[in-house]
């Protein structure tokens, strides 16, 4: 870092022109401030997100967990949001509902609870939000929508405000309406009335978790619904608002962003969005999608998280720049802190934003991100130049006796490799109110008052690995007493959790069950049948062994499957081999999810409340099964899928069990 004119000497003219010849910028408080800062943070959940994340042995899964929300440390998140389970597909897979039929309530389903707690654990200021993607499907009442019937829809979310306060002394600051769909006044209205009701009051309402319009028009049409909601939120803004939006007076958020693979250019588009959502769009807060990257590589949006976390079999993470850069605000900020009104564009491109306490500390924070180098997965990004160069920032007003702050650093660098994360280097001196620094392309800087910023940082975790080639689960729940799912399993479509034979004292006692018997209020398009995928997509040769329960007379059906080639939002297309047997005595192989293309079928015996044990091997282009170490069939030919993930489920939305399920890779 080279500071003032003095560059000159040592540049060329035509450099001196591009780089020397610079601008000024005042960050001053004497004409006011502008809005209030309400955290940065990321989003668990919205289709199973951290599904891997608690299967991590310690120490490493404390590791994570530090360097997402210990303070001072990592990317110190400022906020937690989370799915509220809906038993249904929402991108990665499907998170159980608290409820899954009206007369159920189970508040220790699913991991958000653990994580938040986690979360508050080490951050007790952090805030909590809650939204909902989906509904189990008694809140619809048979249909596709939550808002046929709002008061049972507003308990419903209500319950699980207060559940995570009675059985987790867990306090939701923030609930949402339904992410990304249709809002519907009176439900907002409704909801608003039933947590007040219910001693929520402090419990705020963000809508609408989709565009600007129509929700700002109608919040100022609508004076009842501008009292309801508290936040205005957003998703993929691009930076930028609208002036309805501005109108209402409402907070302004970005409830969720980034979405983007985080490599380096993710990071860059997480320093650009950062600043310039606030610069460009009045924003006070943005939420990345999603938290951490712990799911199934293959599944959609591989490593769109701030940081990787997806082979708990081997313990390996990795720390990627969007926690780095995270913490250039993070780290020397809180909410409720102001920014300045004095921020905005330099003017060889980048931005600035500077923000206040009320103790007179002052971050200011600055980044140069190029087009290219910043790009997020959406929306598009518009064409604009940014080029090196001198500026010289003049603090004024209540900073003017300012004489150092810190520093910290990180460069991009796209052409050799040597990109450098939140560096702190030598303290910056400010002389009679002003400073200058020479800011390069792709460069973040913090230049701050604050003095405890960290770059934390722990022994490097085990290598990377593949899924164990010989894997076993006899779902013994003692041995996982704080989750309802089966470590490593993602579920596709319906839910399948522990359960405790109660009666059986045979060999069964502990299973796992898929449990949900109704088709949920979807967010995307749920397979008819229910799946959960396990092990390595690139899995060929594989043999697949477990034992099965229907619970449904004559109608029921199950299935054990490999190579099994998709999942999340598309998994009603999936294809693999899939080895179904049924309550009427019959069975068939199919080559894909919906059963159309049978590569064999006929007579097996089951029945209904009978244990069977299903062997299905698959080796180069041949496929044969066992049932109970009889021949279903043998040798049966297919050509496609070449490979993909393990699998076990239903034929429809029933209950049924698994026992002592077993994977031995043959190559």
């Amino acid at each position: 870092m080279n500071i003032g004119n003095q560059c000159c000497v040592f540049l060329s003219i035509f450099l001196c022109i591009s780089i020397c010849l610079g601008e000024d910028y005042d960050l001053d408080d004497k004409t006011g401030l502008g809005r209030s800062f309400d955290g940065i943070g990321g989003l668990s959940g919205g289709g199973a997100t951290s599904r891997l994340l608690v299967n991590y042995a310690e120490p490493y899964r404390s590791q994570i967990l530090d360097y997402l929300f210990k303070p001072t440390f990592g990317a110190s998140l400022q906020i937690l949001k989370v799915e509220i389970g809906g038993d249904a597909q929402t991108t990665d897979g499907t998170e159980p509902s608290h409820m899954h039929y009206e007369d159920d309530e189970n508040y220790f389903r699913g991991y958000e609870w653990w994580l938040m707690k986690e979360a508050k654990k080490r951050n007790p200021n952090i805030t909590l939000i809650g939204l909902p993607w989906a509904f189990p499907g008694w809140v619809g009442n048979g249909e596709n929508w939550p808002y046929s019937f709002p008061d049972i829809t507003a308990s419903y979310v209500v319950s699980w405000i207060l559940g995570a306060k009675q059985y987790h002394d867990l306090d939701i600051d923030y609930v949402g309406i339904w992410n990304e769909r249709s809002f519907n006044s009176k439900y907002i209205k409704l909801l608003r009335y039933t947590l007040d009701k219910s001693g929520l009051e402090r419990v705020k309402i963000i809508a609408s978790d989709n565009l600007w319009e129509p929700i700002s028009s109608v919040v100022i049409a609508d004076k009842e619904l501008q009292d309801a909601v508290e936040i205005l939120g957003v998703h993929y803004p691009g930076t930028n608002t609208v002036p309805e939006a501005l109108k209402t007076g409402k907070k302004l958020w970005s409830s969720e962003d980034y979405s983007t693979f985080n490599d380096n250019v993710g990071g860059g588009c997480w320093a650009r969005i950062l600043n310039q959502n606030y610069v460009n769009g009045k924003m006070t807060a943005t939420i990345s999608w999603n938290l951490v990257s712990s799911y199934y590589e293959d599944l959609p949006f591989e490593r769109d998280g701030l940081m990787t976390a997806k082979e708990p079999w081997s313990g390996n993470y990795v720390v990627e720049s969007p926690i780095w850069i995270t913490a250039h605000t993070t780290q020397f900020t809180e909410p409720g802190w102001t920014y300045l009104q004095t921020v905005g564009h330099f003017t060889h491109g980048g931005s600035y934003v500077a923000l206040t306490d009320e103790r007179g500390n002052l971050t200011i924070i600055t980044e140069t991100m190029t087009h290219d180098h910043s790009v997020c997965i959406r929306p598009p990004l518009p064409s604009y130049d940014v080029t090196a160069q001198n500026v010289t920032f003049h603090l004024k007003g209540t900073f003017a006796s300012i004489s150092e702050l810190q520093v910290w650093h990180s460069k991009f660098d796209f052409k050799t490799n040597k990109t450098v994360l939140f560096q702190n280097i030598k303290p910056i001196k400010v002389t009679e109110g002003s400073f200058s620094i020479e800011l390069d392309v792709d460069e973040v800087y913090t230049f701050t008052t604050v003095r405890n910023g960290q770059r934390g940082s722990y022994p490097d975790p085990p290598p990377s690995a593949p899924f164990p080639k010989s894997y076993k689960d006899d779902f013994d729940v003692s041995g996982n007493p704080y989750f309802s799912e089966a470590p490593n399993f993602a579920d596709q479509t319906g839910v399948f959790e522990y359960f405790t034979n109660q009666t059986d004292p045979g060999p069964h006692v502990s299973t796992l069950r898929q449990v949900v018997t109704q088709r949920p209020v979807t967010w995307v398009a749920d397979a008819d049948q229910t799946i959960s995928v396990i092990g390595d997509y690139q899995w060929q040769d594989l043999m697949v062994s477990c034992d099965i329960y229907m619970e449904s007379v004559h109608t029921g059906g199950v299935f054990i499957a490999v190579r099994v080639n998709k999942g999340g939002g598309v998994v009603r297309s999936t294809r693999g081999v899939f080895l179904w047997v049924y309550a009427d005595g019959t069975y068939k192989v199919t080559n894909d999810l919906n059963g159309m293309t049978v590569l064999a079928e006929g007579m097996s015996g089951t029945r209904a409340r009978v244990w069977y044990t299903l062997t299905l091997t698959v080796k180069g282009n041949y496929a044969s099964a066992d049932l109970d170490g009889y021949p279903l069939w043998k040798n049966a030919v297919l050509w496609e899928p070449r490979h993909g993930w393990a699998a076990m489920g239903t034929s429809s939305f029933e209950l049924a069990q698994f026992d002592n399920f077993a994977i031995e890779a043959l190559a």
